[in-house]
């Protein structure tokens, strides 16, 4: 059995580290790559049928935009041969991981540190923080 990786990705500098890391992590061990770009997305509903179309239409925009960014990164993985799937989800990111890792019978998940407010949030960042608390298997947070 292949082990998989899950990797928190958005295009940033952060998850293109760790992208980088996982890369060559799972080309050592022949793993799988699923590369992940949560969408944070607000819970709020709206009343209106009006409204609930503009939000429907808002939100596909972006999981367009979102497959913009995530498909370039696993069709240059595919050239240098690594087996890499993905998918852009709304959500919220350190739930949709765990939820995500689970699924895939994922061995490992794989995000960039990034800053906050808070001074663990500056350390990590909060999916950093989330993700240790919640996560289902080892999290690696690549600086």
């Amino acid at each position: 059995m292949t082990d998989t990786f899950v990797v928190g990705f958005d295009g940033s500098e952060s998850s293109q580290r760790a992208l980088a890391f996982a890369a060559a992590r799972a080309k050592s061990t022949e793993a799988k790559l699923h590369l992940v770009l949560v969408l944070e997305w607000s819970p709020y509903s709206f009343h209106t049928p009006d409204e609930l179309a503009e939000r429907h239409k808002r939100r596909e925009q972006e999981l367009d935009r979102g497959n913009g960014v995530l498909q370039p990164a696993i069709d240059a993985l595919t050239k240098e041969g690594h087996a890499v799937t993905g998918e852009v989800r709304h959500g919220h990111a350190g739930e949709l991981l765990c939820e995500i890792a689970e699924g895939a019978g994922a061995v490992q998940i794989i995000v960039g540190r990034t800053g906050g407010s808070s001074f663990a949030s500056r350390l990590l960042g909060s999916l950093a923080i989330t993700l240790v608390q919640a996560a289902p298997v080892p999290v690696t947070i690549v600086p």
